[in-house]
């Protein structure tokens, strides 16, 4: 059996930031990722410009945004401000990216390898067994490793997401509580593509309904889906902590998606390096993620007043938009990590 100071199980962004900070180090580390190509996901690939996307190389960044359109069933609004505000990204390009980052720093990494069980000092593999002092869970929001230990998943979220040909100006959100409950639909710009899809939580909605509710959507929109299959993901938000001994939950696998909105990616990347740094450090500083935790707190909070019904679905919406039109609310109360843009009411 080949020992590693730590495995890190998932290949996702949080696994690849937490395995390429402690090689960093010099420290031992197997990445086990089942997928034989990293990087590929259901995902918008939306970023917050403050959060991650001023922090990556020109190449990764596909559109970057200083404007967004925000509508609710009475309301029309655009988010503006001199810079950006969020980006998007290829979430394939992103991993291996992230991935040629982390085999440079020296960590071992597995593809296209399934983890077949857990033990207190080992895991098992399809390439074979590992011994680990510190084990990692970046494995997503089905985490083996959550599952290992004894943590339960009760919050979750589901995203719908279609990758069009037609190419989109402007980056929107639209609160449409009838359709998406206390969740949205959204339109982000790529390069060449755009993304265009539909969150909600699993509590108001199931996966057929929205997938139904999302092509009355697209019908209204007058957005052609011919030739593109809607795939869906679900999202653990259901956060219940990072550190147990010498065991890490980081990202999806954590629950530290927001439950409101369903981002994920800086969370992740943020709760992957806050990892690191306490396995070479017990005694490491966590403000990042502390700031992260807080605001999915709060994000449960506006979720769980959208979500007893559909009138408190739609006051949620208007009031919230209402804030932000006024100025009374930050454009960043709906993300992590973002700066503070100022909010007109330009109709769209």
């Amino acid at each position: 059996m080949q020992h590693f100071h730590t495995v890190v199980i998932g290949g996702g962004p949080g696994g690849l930031a937490c395995a390429t900070k402690l090689a960093e180090t010099g420290t031992d580390v197997l990445l086990v990722e089942r997928k034989p190509r990293l990087g590929a996901k259901v995902c918008a690939g939306g970023i917050t410009w403050s959060g991650l996307g001023s922090k990556l190389p020109p190449e990764l960044v596909e559109r970057s945004f200083t404007s967004q359109k925000v509508y609710s069933r009475w309301q029309k609004i655009k988010i503006g401000t001199a810079t950006p505000i969020i980006s998007t990204v290829n979430r394939q390009t992103l991993g291996q990216s992230m991935a040629g980052t982390a085999a440079a720093a020296g960590v071992t990494i597995l593809p296209g390898t399934r983890v077949l069980a857990i033990g207190d000092r080992h895991v098992e593999t399809t390439a074979g067994s590992f011994g680990y002092r510190y084990l990692v869970g970046a494995d997503g929001s089905n985490s083996l490793v959550r599952r290992f230990l004894g943590i339960p998943t009760q919050q979750l979220g589901v995203g719908i997401n279609c990758q069009v040909d037609s190419i989109f100006q402007e980056m929107e959100w639209h609160l449409n509580p009838r359709l998406f409950h206390s969740g949205y639909a959204w339109i982000f710009p790529h390069r060449h593509t755009a993304s265009v899809g539909a969150y909600v939580s699993r509590q108001s909605m199931s996966a057929s309904t929205l997938l139904e509710n999302f092509h009355k959507w697209c019908q209204q929109r007058r957005i052609d889906l011919n030739g593109c299959r809607p795939r869906a993901a679900v999202i653990n938000y259901d956060y219940r902590g990072w550190r147990f001994d010498n065991r890490f939950l980081v990202g999806d696998a954590a629950g530290l998606a927001s439950g409101l909105t369903g981002e994920g990616i800086y969370p992740a990347i943020v709760s992957g390096e806050t990892v690191a740094r306490a396995i070479a450090n017990p005694a490491a500083t966590t403000d990042k993620l502390d700031r992260i935790t807080a605001r999915h707190r709060r994000h449960r909070r506006l979720l769980d007043f959208a979500s007893r019904g559909r009138l408190a679905g739609s006051l949620a919406t208007e009031a919230l938009l209402l804030g932000l039109r006024s100025g009374l609310i930050p454009c960043d109360c709906l993300e992590m990590g973002a700066d503070r843009p100022t909010a007109t009411a330009n109709g769209p």
